[in-house]
């Protein structure tokens, strides 16, 4: 009985949950080493909005955030905690999941697994600036929650507009872990996170603005993730 409601509430939970974003490429920037390079995107499919709470506690069955509320989107969450949901999730619909865990501890990203994942650092600038390259896709109030409107606090997803692709909350509450590794020779297994949070400046506020952080250790209130998906 009790894993036929758990089913249940997963596939409601992610009815209508994603976005099919279209192919095209993307400029990238590291302004730490000061270069530039493009990259191209393949269409594949991006969540609408962060995992919510409530989603990370019917795959998880716990709901570690600080900001406590069923429609906030999940923080407090290491990038580790954020792909074992991903396989989690994956496994449960019988998908192959995209992070292989070793004995070593090492995590491998298998991008064409048909399972769920991070988006990558390239697909998640894209789909911010809906192929078109601006910093933000509007004016920043009306689109984010970030310090000069938080009171100093999460909020509920989709509250603010989304972007022409109609993804909401890729810019301020919480910033979103990646797929991807920083910079291995300078950083190690440090992971890439994206799009500003709710006590942050408006100059970190941005499709470009990029950090980095433990994978393992690192999890703070204004950190969260969104999920992406290949095309089947």
């Amino acid at each position: 009985m009790s894993n036929e409601v758990y089913t249940e509430n997963i596939e409601l939970l992610l009815e209508n949950f994603f976005i099919t974003i279209p192919s095209g490429t993307v400029e990238m920037r590291d302004d730490r080493i000061k270069e530039k390079w493009t990259e191209t995107i393949s269409s594949f499919q991006l969540a609408k909005y962060p995992v919510t709470q409530k989603l990370y506690k019917a795959v998880i069955g716990k709901n570690p955030a600080t900001f406590k509320g069923d429609n906030k989107p999940v923080e407090t969450v290491s990038w580790v905690e954020a792909v074992r949901f991903c396989n989690v999730l994956s496994e449960h619909f019988g998908l192959t999941p995209c992070y292989l865990f070793q004995k070593n501890s090492e995590i491998l990203f298998k991008p064409k697994a048909n399972g769920y994942r991070l988006p990558t650092e390239a697909e998640w600038q894209y789909s911010c600036q809906e192929g078109t390259g601006e910093i933000r896709y509007g004016q920043l109030s009306e689109i984010a929650w970030y310090k000069d409107n938080s009171d100093r606090q999460l909020h509920e997803v989709g509250r603010k507009l989304p972007n022409k692709w109609g993804l909401f909350d890729m810019l301020g509450n919480t910033w979103e872990w990646c797929s991807n590794i920083y910079d291995e020779a300078v950083y190690g297994s440090y992971r890439i996170l994206r799009g500003g949070g709710w006590c942050d400046e408006e100059r970190s506020v941005m499709a470009t603005a990029r950090r980095r952080s433990h994978p393992n250790d690192f999890k703070i209130d204004d950190l969260g993730f969104r999920i992406a998906k290949n095309n089947s």
